[in-house]
């Protein structure tokens, strides 16, 4: 490596590969003769994947990219997102098939099958209407992981009024940011959910939020808890009395294909957030045939399950919009995966008879922290397919993902993809990618991505650089809502003409693509562009460690030292009193696996990382506290007692030679 910094650094190797097991290619969804078509045809490759939605009236023109970076797909097409996800299906005789299984964190459950759906779907768009919402309104949610919030989604894209989500652990400010940006006129929200075995609040912090959003005229409430709540007379409605007392027939309107459908805001901790923009026909049409085509689901046999939340875009894709498309029979499940046992994943998976899992590796990590012998209690043997997504996943995770809940069997598909994307990019097609734990390997059909330098060069095999994508896709988001120039400058300006994810990445030795994380997260020592993604897959490599956060923190010599903070297997030395002897071993494990420009200048054990609800590490507060800097904000981190932890154990840290 040159050491100029131009690019990242291509350090760790992987030799372990995983064919397709042979049943399943030969009855899979897409094939090799997928990339084929859209290889010969882009545009018709994706008027085909179109075509598997219902369309009220047929679009003029495939791609309309005249705009650029302002695209339009599907001109002219109109087509209803909600009756695409309901009505067809029941009027096709399938609405006894459940749509969704949900498990209450309690141990309550319900069963809505796709005909309970669509009834409740239809009572909910006659409410909203009842409150003057019209479409092109904005309607935000504040929800739990509870029907009612599907059932809310897919009523305003039924009347045309696009949602937006915010997630249920952001704070009271972060909400009402999100409703005065959009301007919502309408809030739904409950009285609370269960987290953790407790009741947890959310409409105290609706009251707080719009405290400080005059036009907001009405309040939507579900009653799920049973907590004592505040009440505004005149705003606010139980979801009970409205929606139950409405009619469960409601005619579906047809709107252009890119009539907007929801708004989601990715949160930053400097800028405003941004909204990304998402719109109707071709979001539609790529997470449906993503859905199809890299979980290859069998909708008649299958039962799947995003163990993500809906306040995110893994839940809109693949909890709401795909699976529905596909008349798909999912699991909802409210709660975290230790309550009221760290079995109780695995507990539903054997209930329902499990097929398809989509997870985080986030959560892999904390059940290898827990032991394989938790899921080998239960009966897993349903599980057919294993899917990864938030962040790259390291190798050894994924070996353990596959083997200890796969059986080794069971194919992993780790995906590439964000909220701006709206859809899978970058992922294997499990009938025919022989599988590399902890890459994502190639692009999907009809998606063009590359591997570029700081010129915007595609670097060699054996190189990394920056992950762009360099043709549109239907999925994309339209623009950042309320400020085009935004939308420019952050997506398109770095390399004119191209996307730039903001994600490094690295292309092996056949070309394939494995993901480094934000650019934001490279570290720099002594001139060379690390990634924190591999030095933590190399720390997790060692047989004693369960996870691993990296952070490069100021060094007076190299520019820049890394510290890691490690999780244990099993909580083994957990208390730090492996100390010197454990760090020293680790650091030499990075060195061997990496090389020495990797080493960490310093290792701390740790019981528990700073995490955000979704399952995010908080690297900057773990920079704040390798550089002894006051902790920045910490009121979006699950538990904020972790820093502390953290701080208190920062003597038991063991300091190498460099």
């Amino acid at each position: 490596m040159d050491g100029d910094g131009a690019t990242l650094a291509n350090l760790l190797r992987e030799e372990r590969r995983f064919p397709p097991p042979s049943g399943l290619a030969a009855a899979a969804n897409a094939g090799a003769d997928a990339f084929a078509a859209a290889d010969a045809d882009g545009e018709a490759f994706w008027a085909a994947a179109a075509a598997r939605l219902e369309w009220a009236e047929p679009w003029t023109q495939v791609l309309d990219w005249s705009r650029a970076p302002f695209a339009r797909w599907f001109t002219g097409g109109r087509l209803n997102v909600a009756a695409n996800c309901l009505d067809r299906h029941v009027r096709d005789g399938l609405g006894d098939r459940v749509a969704f299984h949900w498990e209450g964190e309690p141990g309550d459950t319900r069963t809505l099958t796709y005909a309970d759906l669509k009834d409740e779907v239809c009572r909910a768009a006659n409410a909203l209407l009842s409150l003057g919402v019209r479409a092109g309104d904005r309607v935000a949610l504040y929800m739990p992981m509870i029907p009612e919030t599907v059932v809310a989604m897919l009523a305003c894209a039924r009347i045309g009024a696009p949602h937006t989500v915010v997630f249920g652990g952001f704070s009271a400010d972060a909400l009402r940011g999100r409703v005065l940006d959009c301007d919502a006129r309408v809030v739904i929200t409950a009285d609370g959910g269960y987290r953790k075995g407790a009741a947890s609040a959310l409409k105290p912090a609706v009251d707080e939020a719009l405290e400080a959003c005059p036009d907001v005229r009405s309040v939507l409430v579900v009653r799920r808890t049973g907590q004592d709540v505040a009440w505004t007379e005149g705003r606010d409605v139980w979801w009970h009395d409205l929606v139950a007392a409405q009619p469960a027939e409601h005619e579906p309107e047809a709107f252009d294909s890119e009539h907007p459908l929801y708004i989601m805001y990715t949160s930053g901790t400097t800028a405003r957030p941004k909204g990304i923009l998402h719109t109707s026909g071709g979001y539609l049409t790529q997470v449906a045939w993503s859905h199809w085509a890299v979980f290859d689901v069998k909708p008649e046999q299958d039962v799947y399950w995003t163990a993500a939340d809906i306040g995110w875009v893994t839940g809109h894709s693949y909890i709401v919009y795909g699976p529905l498309a596909n008349g798909v029979t999912s699991v909802l499940y409210e709660g975290t995966p230790d309550t009221p046992h760290q079995g109780r994943w695995w507990e539903i998976v054997q209930k329902y008879g499990v097929t398809i899992l989509y997870c985080a590796p986030t959560a892999i990590r904390t059940f290898m922290k827990w032991g394989e012998e938790i899921p080998a209690r239960f009966d897993l043997s349903s599980l057919r397919l294993l899917g990864s997504v938030g962040e790259p996943i390291n190798p050894e995770a994924w070996i353990w993902y596959r083997q200890a809940i796969g059986s080794d069997r069971c194919p992993v598909v780790d995906t590439w993809w964000q909220t701006e994307t709206g859809a899978h990019m970058i992922s294997p097609l499990p009938s025919v990618a022989t599988l590399k734990p902890g890459s994502a390997l190639r692009p999907l059909p009809g998606i063009h991505a590359d591997v570029v330098d700081d010129t915007g060069k595609p670097v060699p095999n054996g190189s990394g650089g920056y992950l762009v994508l360099t043709r549109p896709w239907p999925s994309m988001l339209r623009t950042i809502w309320g400020d085009e120039q935004r939308y420019i400058d952050t997506y398109w300006s770095r390399f004119p003409g191209w996307y730039f994810a903001g994600d490094g990445a690295k292309k092996d030795e056949d070309g394939d693509i494995w993901l480094l994380g934000r650019v934001d997260d490279v570290m720099n020592v002594s001139g060379h562009r690390i990634s924190t993604t591999e030095v933590e897959s190399a720390l997790v490599s060692h047989p004693r460690v369960a996870e691993a956060a990296v952070v490069g923190a100021a060094d007076a010599t190299t520019g820049q030292g890394i510290v890691a903070f490690v999780i244990l297997r099993g909580g083994a030395g957990g208390d730090g009193s492996t100390g010197d002897a454990l760090a020293t071993e680790l650091r030499a494990h990075v060195a061997k696996e990496i090389g020495p420009i990797a080493r960490p200048r310093q290792i701390l054990v740790v019981a528990e990382l700073p995490k955000t609800r979704s399952g995010k590490i908080m690297r900057r507060l773990l920079r704040d506290v390798a550089e002894n800097r006051e902790l920045g904000d910490v009121t979006t981190l699950t538990d904020s007692s972790v820093m502390d932890a953290i701080r208190d154990g920062l003597p038991a840290a063991a300091d190498g030679e460099g």
